[in-house]
């Protein structure tokens, strides 16, 4: 079949990412943009732009009518939805297939089932994948919970079965706890993605998030290793690892095995992510969610594979089967990603939009910079911090590290504050260079290291 023209239903540095993987692909882009982004660095990159709404996300990149309506308008036959927004929204991709047009992701099907944390769960029991020991689906109820608590054993996770980001969560430590914390989760749930359902797990106290890339045809899936992703603050991600240290070589065999089985029972199509949690003391790896669409940090597990993630779900939506074998992917040393957000570490991360004033890129051999920077852009206040994502790849993960420090030594954003110096700390960190971290310690740290302001720049 083949796509000729994608209308890219996001913005920012994925937006950027989307329009290069087209263009080495022949296929043209329409870029939407809302009234705060004209000036964006896709906007100047896309074939063409449409406009779509207000600043705020709610009016434009999170209007689904509006979203296919451009779509239809500007001639594409296909939509990139990104990361975040509408990517992972079912009733989205069913309207844009129900405008006879191509959704770049898995279908809207395995969207809704694996977007359902307590459903995904059940799928990943149904493949044989080891999941945490938890209730049975949602909890219908303070007695309910109570019950399944008791049976899993404190302390538990109260989760939200539409969740994601790291809302909706509490962790109980007892049955007083779990009777005062379930209320708050679920209306904390219910604001942000309009579904209060929760469910438990049990909580693992010093895990490692590793997560498994896989992508599919809708027949046929395979690996692409793992990353780990345990440097988090308030559960989000800061600083992405492929492959990942903890693992030893029949462990990470088992854990992207067991990824294929459940991507494959799912029909997936596209790329996808199996997110698991990886107990040190026990050795023991368990499932807990899905995303089902590209992730932030793709770029690590592209440094350590050579395989282009991205365009790869062009082709797959474009009718193409998937042509790679799994014994085609090999891994090739170490990636580290450092996550640059216009947020000020110094000020509890406070947002920090406002004007690049200046701007110096990192380079060299292995260095790589995703990001929709330029010299005089605007970064407005209305979106996710983000401004790029800073990747050094080397043969081993003590040179990289050593070769990522070298690269936030180069970077310069000058005109608003950044997460550039927090980075250059984590990688002096003996524990960080000695991969001694887990899901909870960077906050742990961040209590005992208290970042000095950033100089003035010049």
């Amino acid at each position: 079949m083949g796509l000729s023209k994608i209308f890219v239903a996001n913005r920012g540095e994925i937006a950027v990412r989307i329009i290069r993987a087209a263009r080495e692909l022949g296929i043209r882009t329409v870029q939407a943009v809302s009234a705060a982004d004209g000036a964006m660095l896709a906007a100047r990159l896309a074939d063409e732009t449409v406009a779509v709404g207000p600043a705020h996300a709610t009016k434009s990149y999170l209007n689904k009518e509006a979203m296919v309506r451009a779509a239809v308008e500007s001639g594409c036959d296909a939509v990139h939805p990104g990361y975040g927004f509408l990517s992972e929204n079912a009733e989205f991709a069913e309207k844009v297939e129900a405008a006879g047009l191509v959704f770049i992701g898995p279908r809207p099907a395995t969207i809704r089932a694996m977007g359902d944390k307590a459903r995904a769960r059940q799928e990943a029991m149904a493949a044989g994948v080891p999941t945490v020991p938890g209730s049975e689906g949602t909890v219908e109820g303070v007695e309910a919970a109570r019950e399944a608590a008791a049976a899993i054993g404190y302390p538990v996770m109260i989760k939200a079965a539409a969740g994601g980001g790291g809302r909706g969560i509490r962790v109980a430590r007892d049955e007083a706890e779990l009777l005062q914390l379930i209320p708050q989760a679920s209306a904390e749930a219910k604001a942000a993605f309009g579904d209060g359902g929760l469910y438990l797990e049990r909580f693992i106290g010093r895990a490692r998030h590793v997560e498994v890339q896989i992508l599919g045809d809708g027949e046929r899936a395979i690996h692409l290793f793992e990353r780990e992703c345990s440097l988090q603050r308030r559960r989000q991600k800061v600083w992405e690892e492929a492959p990942a240290a903890c693992l030893s070589p029949e462990q990470r065999q088992a854990l992207c095995a067991s990824a294929v089985r459940l991507a494959e029972r799912v029909a997936y199509r596209g790329a996808g992510t199996l997110e698991y949690l990886f107990d040190e003391t026990t050795g023991e790896f368990f499932f807990i969610e899905m995303n089902t669409r590209i992730q932030v940090e793709h770029p690590v597990t592209e440094m350590v594979t050579g395989v282009d993630l991205v365009r790869w779900m062009i082709r797959i939506a474009g009718g193409e089967a998937l042509t790679l074998a799994q014994d085609e992917v090999r891994l090739s040393g170490h990636a580290v990603e450092a996550r640059i957000c216009a947020e000020d570490p110094v000020a509890d991360f406070r947002p920090s939009p406002g004007t690049v004033t200046g701007l110096e890129l990192p380079g060299g051999m292995g260095v790589r910079f995703d990001t929709m920077l330029y010299p005089g852009y605007g970064v407005p206040p209305f979106y996710d911090s983000l401004l790029g994502k800073l990747v050094a790849h080397d043969e081993t993960r003590g040179a990289a590290i050593a070769r990522l420090a070298r690269a936030l030594g180069e970077l310069r954003v000058e005109g608003l504050p950044t997460t550039r110096d927090l980075h250059l700390a984590l990688a002096g960190d003996e524990a960080v260079r000695a991969g001694a971290f887990h899901t909870r310690w960077l906050e742990d740290w961040l209590a005992a290291h208290p970042l000095a302001p950033a100089a003035p720049s010049a």
